[in-house]
């Protein structure tokens, strides 16, 4: 099944200190100062935190899927995806790992004790 706006929104909403915004038409998730998703104006591309030493392997992977950030993001530990392309369980994952990326270490692992 394909994700949309309303899944991400799900997900990353249901995460410790997140938040929604808006930048530029597009609709952001942070914690504090921080974009860990952000989803594109025609809401079929996710974009979101990602290590940058292994996105390359990823978009090689699964080109289909995954692109690499736009020129403008390639400084960031950033990679993008199609909607479309994805199911609910890995959005899930890559959602929560992006948002692991800014949140401390206990929040993250409080997290993880409150789902077990």
């Amino acid at each position: 099944m394909a994700a949309g706006l309303d899944d991400v929104r799900r997900i990353a909403l249901g995460l410790p200190r997140a938040y929604e915004t808006m930048v530029r038409d597009h609709v952001k998730f942070r914690v504090g100062s921080i974009v860990f998703a952000s989803v594109s104006p025609d809401e079929s591309y996710l974009g979101f935190g990602f290590p940058r030493e292994e996105r390359e392997a990823l978009v090689a992977a699964n080109p289909t899927t995954f692109l690499m950030p736009v020129d403008s993001d390639l400084r960031y530990q950033w990679v993008r995806l199609r909607l479309a392309e994805i199911d609910l369980d890995e959005l899930e994952e890559l959602v929560v790992d992006a948002w692991r990326m800014c949140v401390p270490k206990k929040v993250s692992v409080g997290y993880d004790a409150d789902r077990s």
